[in-house]
């Protein structure tokens, strides 16, 4: 085995991956805008909001290079490509993400790509869309009496990857009282929410859908973890949204509005 090549700080360039939050210009971070500020080439992906790009310089070079679920994108290889380059030829390189480079942003990948290479990576965390989505219905992933730990996972597998066993899944869920936040879910919502009734999650679990999260255009609906799919589709909800799957979903106001709400409490108390 190729023994991974020794960082150098000798390159003229440096690289910086940023998250970009949710898309609320107001919750990029501090640390986020004093590295867009100082980039020299900008690669965006297309869930960044243009009020965030707008804090580049004026002679900083902007490349979209689009990363949305369910659309085509710029290849994974030609993006780490255009990143290393860049930073041999002298580039302050910020590789702009939506949300948190580290969750489902595939900066894990871009950081062993560069660091094998012998290039030096900062990593600038940014606000997730699955905390930001219910936190913006008022209610939180975890709570002493509904939730003790939270779940980020991906709904969308690795082309040739089995994926996640919504059965298993379901069942630590249940037993150890963890709340589901599920990415890039929308177009397998079905066999999701199936998966995880087999594994013992209840139809009247609460559930929350939440498109364009913290940004002006959101939408959100709640509903139960039976009902999911319908609401997507009678309510016309989707990509990009998160999907949130649990009790702590009675935290939302609108939970005791919702017509399968008084079945769903009477089950969760009888």
């Amino acid at each position: 085995m190729t023994a991974p090549t020794a960082l150098s700080s000798s390159l003229p360039g440096r690289c910086t991956l940023v998250g970009a939050g949710p898309g609320d210009p107001e919750l990029l971070t501090l640390k986020a805008l004093k590295a867009i500020q100082g980039a020299t080439l900008l690669l965006v992906d297309d869930l960044v909001s243009p009020e965030i790009v707008a804090h580049a310089p004026a002679t900083a070079r902007v490349v979209y290079v689009g990363k949305r679920g369910g659309c085509q994108s710029t290849p994974q290889a030609f993006i780490e490509k255009l990143m290393l380059q860049a930073v041999q030829e002298g580039e302050q390189v910020v590789r702009l993400k939506g949300g948190d480079p580290f969750i489902f942003g595939r900066g894990g990948e871009e950081v062993e790509h560069l660091r094998t290479a012998g290039v030096e990576v900062d990593v600038v965390n940014g606000i997730t869309a699955g905390l930001a989505g219910l936190s913006s219905l008022g209610a939180p992933l975890t709570h002493r009496d509904h939730a003790h730990g939270v779940v980020f996972i991906t709904g969308h597998a690795k082309p040739g990857d089995a994926g996640t066993d919504w059965q298993a899944l379901a069942a630590t869920a249940r037993a150890a009282k963890l709340t589901l936040v599920i990415y890039m879910g929308v177009s397998s919502a079905e066999h999701i929410t199936a998966g995880l009734q087999a594994g013992g999650l209840p139809a009247h679990t609460p559930a929350a859908i939440i498109q364009h999260a913290s940004l002006a255009q959101q939408r959100h609906a709640i509903t139960t973890l039976g009902e999911l799919p319908a609401t997507l589709h009678a309510q016309q909800l989707g990509s990009p949204s998160v999907l949130v799957v649990g009790d702590v979903v009675r935290g939302v106001a609108q939970w005791a509005l919702q017509p399968e709400a008084a079945a769903a409490a009477q089950a969760l108390a009888g």
